[in-house]
């Protein structure tokens, strides 16, 4: 299925620390003697940074550089000790390329080429556009439910599940919107914001899978079902957050949940006689393929497409057939409520 996934500007210089993640490239002596000489002299080979002229007391010259850009340009925030680890990192590359070395990560991340300040830009456009592509599921879904088919006299959907796809659809494209702003730049509170709403959204993702597929109508019924689940996504969202960014832990925690979320809607799918069903197949079997790509991690193809990359780019036509699905089933069920009424 199709679950996956401005405060920016107001960030704080101080949230930008050189990254600590050992991997082998940080760990190659050239790339650590290369970084430790940029931030004496400013300069990688011919390319020098003003940010990097420093006075007696410690502090940079005229003021932290990005102070003097337009306020637009500001959410870069690139400071020295950034700006030389990347320029360092290219240069490295450069010489492994020569010797016929494959790439290596530094700091836990491949090496990516900038586009005009953005760190990986194709994923940044592809979050984009999945976030286009959520709003104009959600959009549609809505016209359909309150402008297209019928409603009860009190002017509510026949639909029961209205109200849980209007959660999952603006968690959707909370997700999409902070993976984009995290892909443009990687700080610590991006990447937390990132991670905690592509929790979120798979928690609730969890939740409605469940209501749907056992067509949970009482209210009562769906509490119980919903509160320890959300007690554990909150209290896993928490611990990310306040005390450990623990990576693995995520992965697993996340990757339990879809694979959950894909074998209830696979039954369901086996079990229902439901006219969209072969929508439901095409995404599940298509999201269980696309998981592959998170698990299979190559060097970015030009410094610009990874594995990552290629799964946001899966997520779009599975997500524009997933909201096609959401309304073939308010159709369905909104049917079978009228029939039900006469």
């Amino acid at each position: 299925m199709s679950p996956f996934r401005s405060l920016l500007l107001s960030v704080v210089v101080f949230l930008l620390l050189c990254p600590l993640d050992a991997t082998e490239g940080d760990a190659d002596p050239l790339y650590i003697d290369c970084v430790e000489q940029c931030k004496k002299t400013g300069c990688v080979g011919d390319r020098c940074f003003q940010h990097c002229k420093f006075s007696s007391d410690g502090k940079p010259i005229d003021g932290p550089w990005y102070m003097h850009e337009p306020l637009y340009l500001r959410w870069k925030q690139w400071d020295c000790c950034t700006d030389c680890s990347y320029y360092c990192m290219l240069a490295r590359e450069e010489e492994r390329t020569k010797l016929g070395d494959k790439p290596v990560k530094y700091h836990g991340k491949w090496p990516f080429r900038r586009v005009y300040g953005i760190q990986e830009p194709v994923a940044v456009a592809l979050s984009a556009v999945n976030l286009a592509v959520q709003f104009h599921g959600w959009v549609s879904f809505f016209i359909l439910v309150y402008y297209k088919l019928p409603l009860r006299p009190d002017k509510k959907t026949y639909y029961e599940y209205t109200g849980l796809w209007h959660i999952y659809g603006i968690l959707s494209m909370n997700s999409w919107l902070w993976s984009a702003v995290f892909h443009s730049r990687a700080v610590e509170l991006t990447e937390k914001l990132d991670l905690s709403s592509a929790v979120a959204l798979l928690g609730f993702s969890l939740i409605l899978t469940i209501l749907r597929c056992f067509n949970v109508r009482d209210e009562a019924t769906r509490v119980m079902i919903s509160a320890p689940l959300l007690a554990f996504v909150t209290t896993h969202i928490m611990y990310l957050n306040f005390y450990e960014l623990a990576y693995g832990l995520n992965r697993i925690v996340c990757m339990g949940m879809v694979v959950v979320q894909l074998l209830i809607w696979a039954i369901w799918a086996g079990a229902s006689n439901h006219q969209a069903r072969w929508k439901l197949w095409t995404v599940v079997v298509g999201g269980g393929l696309a998981m592959v790509l998170e698990t299979y991690d190559f060097p970015p193809y030009m410094g610009y497409v990874d594995a990552h990359a290629l799964w946001h780019a899966t997520s779009i036509p599975l997500t524009f057939l997933w909201w096609s699905f959401v309304r073939d089933d308010a159709e369905f069920r909104t049917s079978a409520m009228l029939k039900k009424v006469k």
